[in-house]
């Protein structure tokens, strides 16, 4: 599965200056609903992810705002956009 997501804030570089914590995010959420990354790729403002998901599971949407507490991506994603 192929995906992009961009911050709102465009011309940002946030994504690059904050990559730990984006790190950080994604493992709170394969801890919560796996899946494997076969691609990744992390530009300033916008981010590029092909991801395998387990047979029978296409719910990519979920786990982009998995991980709510600290740490996790939807409040990454609050943090920084």
């Amino acid at each position: 599965m192929f995906f992009t997501v961009a911050l709102a804030r465009r011309g940002s570089r946030v994504l690059v200056d904050e990559v730990e914590a984006l790190r950080e995010a994604v493992r709170v959420t394969k801890a919560e609903r796996p899946f494997h990354i076969d691609a990744w790729v992390v530009l300033p403002d916008h981010l590029h992810c092909v991801w395998t998901l387990p047979v029978g599971d296409w719910d990519f949407s979920t786990r982009c705002g998995v991980g709510t507490g600290p740490g996790g991506a939807r409040q990454l994603i609050r943090g920084i956009n």
